[in-house]
């Protein structure tokens, strides 16, 4: 297709060369460029077609990159990236060694803060705010308002002297959105040119008298918020109760209507919100009528909407991990009626819906609030009742304090389901799931398991409802693998605090943890096939990590003068630091290889393009095994 505008803006001040009646055009063709290339290298596309006209807007009426936009979350900001020199490079978006999924600083100077957790944009843009003299703009939306820290964010710009511009992209996923004529006059009066003269002026000239300090200052902000209210015949809401002005809300999807507002309200002085309404995947029926699928619907047809996905699903596969839990939860809560799931924003996403859809008062989903997930986790299981609360590996870190104080300080029976754990691919260093079997195994009282097979995690999920206090189970992104030899090494069965011997061997002992233990078992038969003189490899599946299985490292301590241990997790830590602790402990001298994530961030890519980067492929480990001293 071609491209009257955007082909010709490189940057932003090739977007200011044009007129405001050209912009509407500038949208059309942004949303129709962001169509074509998501249905060829998936994105996440009802985001970023929300916010077309709202990122024209920005970019015609601020002079970034001097004037910062931060965006929350970043899978709002294809246009923006766009608009501002990557246009070109926009089909490697996600891709390895492509365009980052998020907003990056390191990529572009445009992109002024990280943004691939939401909620964080008001804070961080008030620091930028505080200790610069630029313009400041946090664009909030789908759903990131719901975060506590968005909130604690606001509370500061309130009480703090700024000039922040918060722009709340109301999708109507999270703040029900207000209408009527009345709202549009409101719109209309706070944010002319002659209102807002007359009360700076009246501002600055009581100033100059000494008739203002902060104190009166903000007694005049609320008496003017009063008078809004009555005017719009609406209470005050929380911006105009926290002193921060209130305009809205309006038309996200009216780019010349944005441009005026913004050209208006840019240069007034004090914290001020733009409450915007705006409808996910505007533009393209299909994404507009299913906005959870087409959040980030993968490859797609753009002319019949059809998903490859769609036509994927006919074809026999093996389940995907979630809904392996999903199902199991299902299962387990329709025979106990203490059972109940907790997920914060991800019901679709971890399969958690499956129980909402049949126990729907029985599934709590608190908003992005994982932090308060976990509390109210806790407070359901100090009642009694037996708290399922599924998290993303990467999210989980949000709610390190809640999990430690919480849960693990009173020993409460929380059920922690860790999705996305190890490499989850083209959402990058934000969303792997690295960490958690490092921050989680320092943690008194906390049991720490995860599932090589499909039928690992449904025992571990039956399990886990019969112990007392915390337990973590970590699985991956992903489909669950073939059957293989699961059944013959343990029938089936999870024992507490056991690990499984899938391999006899005398010379060397591999032990694993999870899913990688699978590429592991091939990574063996491709080793003792390459090596010239055989060398005999014990595998041993540790399924926990607290507490260890003290028998089978035992029989490794006294057996093998060479260990070799595997996670998809950081080495420093897990699996391998647990055992490395443990020989030491019980004088035990072995050489112990770790193998898993060294001390970096790993970028965005396949997962196969990742896993086989950091050598934790069945190839990379074979090739890790061949160079193993054998004493």
């Amino acid at each position: 297709m071609e491209y009257k505008y955007i082909n010709k803006i490189d940057s932003p001040a090739d977007l200011k060369q044009l007129k405001v009646e050209e912009l509407p055009a500038v949208c059309a063709e942004l949303r129709q460029f962001i169509i074509e290339a998501l249905s060829k290298n998936p994105g996440h596309l009802a985001s970023s077609l929300g916010t077309i006209e709202l990122t024209v807007a920005l970019h015609y009426v601020f002079d970034t990159p001097k004037d910062q936009l931060v965006w929350d979350v970043g899978h709002q900001a294809y246009a923006h990236k766009i608009l501002t020199g990557r246009r070109d490079r926009f089909h490697t978006n996600r891709q390895f060694k492509g365009l980052s999924p998020f907003t990056n600083p390191a990529e572009s100077e445009y992109d002024a803060f990280i943004a691939g957790h939401a909620s964080n944009s008001i804070s961080a843009a008030l620091g930028l705010d505080v200790a610069g003299d630029s313009n400041v703009v946090a664009i909030i939306g789908d759903g990131a308002m719901t975060g506590g820290l968005a909130f604690e964010g606001l509370n500061n710009t309130s009480m703090d002297k700024n000039n922040l511009l918060i722009v709340l992209n109301d999708n109507h996923m999270a703040i029900d959105p207000l209408k009527g004529g009345i709202t549009q006059y409101l719109v209309d009066l706070t944010t002319s040119e002659m209102y807002n003269k007359w009360r700076w002026k009246l501002y600055q000239f009581a100033e100059k008298l000494h008739l203002v300090d902060e104190r009166k200052r903000r007694a005049m902000l609320r008496r003017n918020n009063s008078l809004k209210a009555v005017l719009s015949k609406q209470p005050s809401n929380i911006f105009t109760g926290l002193n921060i002005r209130y305009f809205g809300p309006t038309d996200g999807h009216d780019v010349e209507s944005l441009v005026r507002i913004l050209s208006e309200i840019k240069n007034h002085r004090g914290p001020k919100v733009l409450h915007i309404i705006t409808k996910k995947g505007k533009g393209y029926a299909p994404a507009e009528n299913d906005q959870t699928v087409w959040h980030a619907p993968g490859e797609f047809d753009v002319a019949t909407g059809e998903r490859q996905s769609d036509q994927q699903s006919a074809v026999s596969v093996q389940p995907l991990w979630q809904e392996v839990f999903g199902e199991t939860l299902l299962e387990l809560a329709k025979k106990n009626e203490k059972i109940v799931g907790i997920t914060p924003a991800m019901p679709s996403g971890c399969s958690m819906s499956i129980m909402q859809k049949e126990l729907p008062d029985r599934v709590y989903d608190v908003g992005i609030a994982e932090g308060h997930a976990v509390t109210f986790s806790a407070g359901l299981a100090k009642a009694g009742m037996v708290p399922y609360c599924n998290i993303y590996s990467t999210f989980l870190q949000r709610a390190y304090d809640n999990i430690v104080h919480d849960v693990a300080l009173q020993n409460l029976h929380v059920v922690f389901c860790i999705d996305r754990a190890g490499i989850v691919g083209n959402d990058g260093a934000t969303h792997h799931g690295l960490l958690d079997l490092a921050y989680l195994r320092p943690i008194p009282n906390m049991q720490i398991c995860a599932p090589r097979t499909a039928e690992d995690l449904r025992e571990m999920l039956k399990m886990a409802e019969t112990l007392n206090g915390p337990i973590a189970i970590r699985y991956p992104r992903g489909r669950t693998p073939m059957a293989n030899d699961a059944k013959d090494a343990n029938d089936g069965m999870v024992k507490y605090g056991k690990g499984v011997k899938l391999r006899d061997g005398k010379d060397v002992a591999v032990l694993t943890i999870g899913a990688i233990g699978n590429a592991m078992s091939e990574a063996i038969e491709m080793a003792r096939g390459e090596r010239r003189e055989a060398i005999s490899f014990a595998h041993y599946d540790m399924r926990w990590l607290k507490p260890l299985d003290e028998e089978i490292l035992h029989e490794v301590g006294k057996n093998f003068k060479t260990i070799v241990t595997a996670e998809d997790g950081m080495t420093a830590g897990g699996l391998g630091s647990a055992v490395l602790e443990w020989m030491a402990d019980h004088g035990y001298t072995p050489h112990v290889i770790r193998l898993g994530v060294n001390d970096q961030f790993v970028e965005h890519g396949s997962t196969k393009e990742l896993y086989h980067m950091l050598k934790l492929d069945k190839e990379g480990l074979c090739e890790s095994l061949l160079q193993v001293p054998v004493k």
